[in-house]
């Protein structure tokens, strides 16, 4: 019989290493607000906490991870410059902090990412290197540049470090409104939500965690429920922060351990919430920000009075794509 104690030893991220990950952010990283709604609470049944990662730096939970994997590098690996691959959010966290740190970054980004999230990347200084996603993979892509240069790879979600920096957002979550019920966290890759889980079980050991992906980008939720790696090729979503091909193999045993519930919503749901956190708690979301929204204001959690907590993880909108989304919401 496995001894528990000996899974969890074994797992590469506990919560030693997300407390480690609070003291580099503090003075650096915001302390995003938590918002109410009586309107939500009453629609609802259930008293609900955003945590609103849209008002991080960079404008979405990235920063955490990023930061706190460069503060940890050496004087050679910092000489050497940062590269990575992102559509867009963990590309601008990771540019601002090289910013901040002094450390020459690459990103390697989709030629279709928000032209927004490639404008703010170069603002802060990165180097961007396009790429056609039907011609080569931004792994391979990576691999081929990190040789060349001597630069240190730090991948969006599959990296430990990253983890601990993402599961922070939970930390503050509960030190801030007290032990949850449910905790609803927006999936890609599954950096955030298994960093958030590990804080759950820490810090509320009797809370719910739920990751929420798009219909489209479902492959978390199936690699959850048949316990087997499943992958997804570039998922048509208006989700673009979570078209992952598939979980890590650092972050599906962490889902596995620590996360109780995967659930999916369509892109119609993400544009509803969407424009319901726009209008109600007057906040700008952009649509996979809005996943873990989306999955409460549709009623898939059971009518029962419940204290939940949703992070609502960016909000980093493509302000050329907002007549797309109100003539597919409102028409």
């Amino acid at each position: 019989m496995t001894n528990p104690a000996e899974v969890l030893s074994n797992l590469p991220v506990a919560y030693d290493d997300i407390v480690a990950a609070a003291a580099r952010l503090t003075g650096t990283a915001h302390l995003t607000p938590v918002l109410t709604s009586r309107t939500v609470d009453e629609q609802t049944r259930h008293q609900v906490f955003f945590k609103c990662e849209n008002f991080q730096r960079t404008g979405s939970f990235k920063f955490r991870g990023a930061f706190n994997a460069m503060s940890q590098l050496s004087p050679e690996q910092r000489q050497g410059g940062v590269l990575t691959y992102s559509s867009g959010n963990h590309a601008q966290a990771i540019a601002l902090s090289g910013k901040l740190l002094e450390i020459p970054t690459t990103i390697i980004m989709p030629k279709d990412a928000p032209t927004v999230k490639q404008a703010a990347t170069r603002g802060y200084g990165a180097e961007v290197i396009l790429y056609d996603r039907a011609e080569a993979t931004r792994e391979g892509l990576a691999r081929q540049l990190a040789a060349e240069r001597n630069a240190t790879v730090i991948p969006p979600f599959d990296y430990a470090p990253v983890v601990a920096g993402q599961g922070t957002t939970a930390k503050e979550l509960i030190e801030a409104v007290g032990s949850l019920d449910v905790l609803l966290v927006c999936c890609g890759g599954g950096g955030l939500l298994s960093g958030c889980a590990i804080a759950v079980r820490e810090l509320a050991p009797h809370c719910r965690v739920i990751g929420v992906e798009p219909e489209k980008g479902d492959d978390v939720t199936r690699s959850f429920y048949t316990k087997t790696l499943q992958s997804v090729h570039n998922p048509d979503t208006i989700a673009d922060g979570a078209r992952t091909a598939a979980p890590g193999n650092l972050t599906f045993p962490l889902i596995l351990e620590y996360v109780d519930e995967m659930l999916t919503v369509s892109d119609q749901a993400l544009l509803r919430a969407m424009f319901f956190l726009w209008e109600r708690l007057k906040i700008v979301v952009e649509p996979t920000g809005a996943l873990a929204t989306a999955a409460l204001l549709e009623g898939l959690l059971p009518q029962t009075e419940a204290r939940i907590g949703v992070v609502v993880s960016g909000g980093n909108v493509d302000l050329s794509q907002i007549g797309q989304y109100s003539a597919s919401h409102f028409g």
